[in-house]
């Protein structure tokens, strides 16, 4: 199962964590979202299919937070 550990810079409380776990979350095949405000990091573990990578970086792009430039 893909597994990938990134920085999201727009995180900066305890509400960014809880939109980025619920709207991740919401994807199909996506079985884990753990992020901390504090490092600003965001782990996600899916199944693919149904998700992909790609699609998880739109909706974080979609839901204004995007993952770091390296995590691209």
């Amino acid at each position: 199962m893909p597994s990938k550990t990134f920085e999201v810079p727009n995180i900066s409380c305890g509400h960014c964590v809880m939109t980025i776990k619920n709207e991740v979350s919401d994807l199909a095949g996506v079985q884990k979202v753990e992020a901390d405000q504090n490092s600003r990091m965001v782990t996600v573990e899916w199944a693919e299919p149904p998700a992909t990578w790609d699609q998880i970086k739109d909706l974080l792009v979609e839901i204004n937070y995007p993952p770091a430039p390296a995590a691209s």
